[in-house]
C-alpha cells in the first residue's frame, strides 16, 4: 500500500481523527444530552496489536480491545491504537506507535499483542527469534522512556481443530519468542494464546463457531456467500476474550485489576458463557468484506 493508500485509509477509520463518532441504536435509552468532560488523571491503557485487537468499526466483526473498555471504571481509559493486518515491525513503520508513545504519561499501560501477520514474513532476518522479537523489544523500551507499563500479550489462537477435538498450534515459535522475551526482559506477559486453546476446546468444534465470524449466506445485505472466517471474533467472542484477558491482569496481578466495574464476576475460559444468554443489539453499521490479516 502507497503512502496516498494508507492516508487515505486512515481518514476513513472512526478513530484516527480528533472527532468523537457515537452510536445509540436497540434497546439503549433515549438520549436527550450529553457532557463531555476533560479528565488529567485517568490511566491510559495504549493497546497494539492487530485485527483481534482493533476497534472493528463495522460488525458482525469484533475484538476484544473494543469490550474490554465496558469491565472498566472511569479511572481507566483504553485507547486502541490496533490496526487490522499489521505486524509488529509494520505497526512500528506506520508511525502507530510514534503516535501513541506522543500520548503517553508515566503509569499509563502499553499491551502488545501481535503474532498473526508476523509469521507470515518470511525472508533475511525475518522469524519469530529475529524481526519479531527486535520490535518487541521496541515497544517495551518506547513504553518504559515515557514511564510507562508494558506488557506482553501473547496471540490468540485460531479456530482449527484437529480430529480429537482439539485445537492445533499454528503460531509457530511466536508465542513462545514473546514468552522469552517477557522473561528476559521482565515484563508481565498475559498468555492468551494458552486461555483461548481453553475458551475453543471447552466451547467444541461446532459450538465455537458462535464465536466467530460464521453465518449462513445472506445473514447480512450484500452477503451472498457464507461467512466461515476462523480467525475473527464476532461480538459474543470478543467479550469472551475480553474476559480472558482480564483474568490474564489478575494472574499477573496487574494494579488495574483494582479498578474494575463491581458487575465483574470472574471468568473461567475453560466455562464460557452461554452464547443464548449473551444480549448484544447489533450494530447500523454492518461490513461482508474481511478484515485484513489472518
Amino acid at each position: 500500500m502507497n503512502m496516498y493508500a494508507s492516508n487515505l485509509a486512515k481518514k476513513t477509520k472512526l478513530n484516527w481523527d480528533d472527532k468523537l463518532s457515537l452510536e445509540f441504536s436497540g434497546d439503549a435509552p433515549q438520549v436527550t444530552s450529553l457532557s463531555i468532560e476533560k479528565t488529567e488523571d485517568a490511566i491510559t491503557v495504549f493497546l497494539c496489536g492487530n485485527s483481534t485487537v482493533v476497534d472493528q468499526d463495522n460488525e458482525p466483526w469484533a475484538s476484544w480491545g473494543q469490550m474490554i473498555p465496558r469491565f472498566f471504571n472511569d479511572k481507566v481509559a483504553f485507547a486502541n491504537y490496533a490496526e487490522s493486518g499489521e505486524s509488529a515491525n509494520t505497526f512500528i513503520g506506520a508511525n502507530r506507535l510514534k503516535k501513541a508513545v506522543s500520548q503517553m504519561k508515566a503509569g499509563d499501560y502499553v499491551f502488545i499483542e501481535f503474532g498473526h501477520n508476523d509469521q507470515k514474513q518470511k525472508g533475511p532476518g525475518k522469524g519469530a527469534y529475529y524481526s519479531y522479537m527486535t520490535s518487541l523489544k521496541t515497544f517495551i523500551d518506547e513504553a518504559r522512556l515515557k514511564g510507562a507499563h508494558p506488557v506482553l500479550v501473547t496471540p490468540t489462537q485460531r479456530r482449527s481443530f484437529d480430529e480429537q477435538g482439539k485445537i492445533k498450534d499454528t503460531h509457530e515459535d511466536y508465542p513462545e519468542a514473546m514468552k522469552w522475551l517477557a522473561d528476559k526482559e521482565n515484563v508481565p506477559l498475559i498468555d492468551l494464546h494458552s486461555m483461548t486453546r481453553t475458551l475453543y476446546e471447552a466451547l467444541g468444534v461446532e459450538e465455537s463457531k458462535k464465536a466467530f465470524v460464521h453465518y449462513p449466506a445472506n445473514t447480512y445485505p450484500n452477503q451472498p456467500q457464507p461467512l466461515q472466517d476462523n480467525t475473527h471474533f464476532n461480538p459474543y467472542g470478543a467479550y469472551e476474550i475480553a474476559k480472558c484477558v482480564i483474568e490474564g491482569m489478575k494472574a499477573i496481578h496487574l494494579p488495574l485489576i483494582n479498578y474494575l466495574l463491581p458487575d465483574y464476576n470472574g471468568f473461567d475460559p475453560a466455562q464460557p458463557d452461554d452464547f443464548n444468554s449473551f444480549h448484544w443489539v447489533p450494530s447500523m453499521a454492518v461490513e461482508v468484506e474481511k478484515p485484513d490479516g489472518n
